[in-house]
């Protein structure tokens, strides 16, 4: 984090990257005196609502964020800037996206989370386009110019008002990370659900949250105790105690209901119960009570950076044998399988939301971008399927590129290479 006096001071002249936060509700000038080297700009957690027209002399700028501020527009100077390729306005107001608000370039667009209706034709007419965040506004339709978006590999469209599946996406080429509950179209009901699983419901007053363990966007995770025994239950336990608001992914309320719709599998957390009671003066309090992991299970990846934007990233010099790799692959290729056959869609399948041991035993979760999908065709399930099956090559892929060198050679690491470039001739569930 930056301040302003140091800006002013000259103190900062030459950096790449600039974080400011302190209340703003005007764009400080004095950052243009950054235009001859300034990359990343990050201006969330203020009270902005309009950006100068100044900022086009920022022409090496990459990387915009302005989440949390108080825009009610996406600025249009934005689509003048000529290098900008990723914006991120999430949690703001915006209703409105002019379509010369798009820069050129652009890459990676986040406007999770405002009060959009509607998106202009030219953001399918951005060639290079990878991801979109569109999760938590108030969305009707999608532009049928996204049926141009060849390039698109991962797009959240969860939480609208969407009343039609949009078929535009489904037949686009690289798309692998799809998320889509909590629309009109895609919502589930006791008469479309496949198989009802059942799980009992507990009271938030059956046990104590301990330390937590991690968190992501949708909610908490901690360990947990039993105020009194359970019988049932094993006596190590794990809450996810859900965020009331809409997510990145979607509502929390569709992460349960998928997580509870998958049921059991060996290489899944284990739900074990659910926790729904009614809040004063609203709200909900969610949670899913689970098997406690061993401790001895790390994380199998890295989630993306700026410049990998849909790919997995590892730590530098993590690398596995192939015979680990293939034990992990057959497992996760299980796991599709099981979600399939329950008509779910993953939507993040990713080796950063794979835990793994030594022995390369996994088990695979983060349901924040799950989607249940028996609501559609036959032909569009069948769609969903090989979407998410481009994924599950990716994280193959990825898989391979810390496949230790001596293996690169062997037969085994061959077949897994050779699998992931037949996806169009798969058979599915």
């Amino acid at each position: 984090m930056h301040t302003l006096a140091q800006l002013r001071s000259g103190e900062l002249n030459g950096i790449n990257q600039l974080k400011l936060s302190e209340n703003l509700t005007e764009f400080p000038l004095e950052i243009l005196t950054l235009a001859d080297s300034l990359e990343i700009l990050d201006l969330s957690s203020n009270n902005l609502s309009s950006l100068p027209e100044e900022l086009v002399q920022l022409t090496k700028l990459k990387i915009i964020f302005a989440s949390q501020n108080k825009f009610r527009h996406l600025p249009e100077v934005l689509g003048k800037l000529p290098r900008l390729e990723m914006v991120g306005f999430k949690s703001n107001q915006i209703k409105e996206v002019a379509a010369n608000s798009l820069p050129a370039k652009l890459r990676w667009l986040i406007l999770t989370d405002n009060k959009i209706t509607t998106l202009p034709d030219s953001l399918g007419e951005r060639p290079r386009l990878q991801k979109l965040a569109l999760a938590g506004n108030r969305l009707t339709q999608l532009p049928k110019t996204l049926a141009q978006a060849h390039n698109l590999e991962l797009i959240r469209i969860s939480a609208n008002e969407l009343s039609e599946c949009p078929e535009q996406l489904l037949n686009l080429p690289k798309l692998a990370w799809l998320a889509f509950a909590g629309n009109p179209f895609s919502k589930v009901t006791d008469n479309t659900l496949s198989a009802k699983k059942y799980v009992p419901e507990l009271s938030s007053t059956d046990y104590t949250l301990e330390h937590v363990l991690g968190q992501g966007a949708s909610g908490v995770i901690s360990k947990a105790h039993w105020k009194m025994p359970q019988s049932q239950f094993p006596a190590d336990i794990a809450v996810k105690v859900f965020k009331g608001e809409v997510t990145s992914d979607g509502y929390p309320e569709d992460e349960l209901q998928a997580c509870l719709q998958v049921g059991s599998h060996p290489n899944l957390v284990q739900s074990l119960a659910q926790v729904k009671e009614d809040l004063n003066p609203g709200g909900k309090y969610l949670a899913l009570i689970m098997n406690l992991i061993p401790a001895h299970y790390k994380n199998l990846g890295l989630p993306p950076c700026f410049n990998s934007c849909t790919r997995d990233t590892f730590p530098k010099g993590f690398s596995l044998p192939i015979a680990i790799i293939d034990k992990i692959v057959k497992q996760m290729q299980d796991v599709f399988s099981h979600m399939h056959n329950a008509k779910v869609c993953h939507g993040d399948l990713y080796a950063h939301n794979t835990l793994f041991d030594d022995q390369g035993n996994i088990i695979f979760g983060d349901f924040g971008a799950a989607t249940s999908y028996q609501m559609l065709t036959p032909t569009q399930q069948i769609k969903v399927q090989q979407v998410e099956h481009r994924a599950l090559n990716h994280f193959i892929d990825d898989l391979l590129t810390v496949c230790a060198l001596q293996d690169r050679t062997s037969e085994a690491f061959k077949l897994l290479k050779a699998k992931i470039n037949n996806i169009e001739n798969l058979k599915y569930i």
